[in-house]
């Protein structure tokens, strides 16, 4: 019998096969699956209830696949939510510092007061037993928002608003903690009119001082 050539170039059609359409690599849309999937889960259910074998169902992978990218539960959680934030915390060049800063500041006050607010309390507070959490909250999330801040800063040293000499990580720590301080101890409000006072009080000095120069 012999096979008709229309029905062996659609065969695929006849079987229900469909082409995959152009674009992302599926190992990429794969992995994209498995940080949705987690972003929900921990929306959803919360970081303690989250495993691996449940996101790689909800993901539609097998575990092992989750584990190609993730070592553990900490790294994954922490890569979902720096991916689900960081083209929102870029540093701008407003041409100050206080400029840079505060803008970026206030994008994560906003981030904090969302729904992304809780993963970010779930990796902090889990890590205070866990070092795996804080480890990678640090290496994932915290560490490239820094070096990007010390760019920031080297536009302000080379505009003269800050020293040679100023030490970057206790000028940041200096900005930052406080936000951190709020969003976690909850005894006063987290706001961007706290932000523009907060940039104002810590660079103050700074500014100041490059004006009498």
């Amino acid at each position: 019998m012999r096979r008709d050539k229309g029905s062996k170039r659609n065969g695929g059609a006849v079987l229900g096969l469909k082409k995959r359409a152009p674009g992302r690599p599926r190992s990429e849309e794969a992995r994209q699956a498995i940080l949705r999937s987690t972003l929900q889960f921990l929306q959803s259910r919360g970081f303690s209830e989250l495993t691996i074998e449940a996101v790689a169902s909800h993901a539609g992978v097998g575990k092992a696949t989750v584990y190609r990218w993730w070592p553990n539960k900490a790294a994954l959680v922490a890569d979902a939510f720096a991916e689900s934030v960081v083209p929102e915390l870029h540093f701008p060049d407003t041409g100050s510092l206080i400029g840079d800063m505060s803008r970026q500041m206030q994008q994560v006050v906003r981030i904090f007061r969302s729904r992304r607010g809780r993963i970010v309390a779930a990796l902090l507070g889990g890590g205070q037993g866990d070092r795996s959490l804080l480890q990678a909250f640090r290496d994932r999330f915290l560490r490239p928002r820094r070096q990007e801040a010390y760019a920031t800063l080297q536009r302000a040293i080379a505009r003269g608003e800050l020293p040679k000499s100023v030490d970057q990580d206790l000028l940041l720590d200096a900005l930052y903690g406080p936000i951190y301080m709020r969003f976690l101890i909850r005894h006063d409000s987290l706001n961007g009119d706290f932000v523009q006072h907060l940039c104002r009080m810590v660079l103050a000095d700074f500014k100041s001082s490059s004006s009498k120069r």
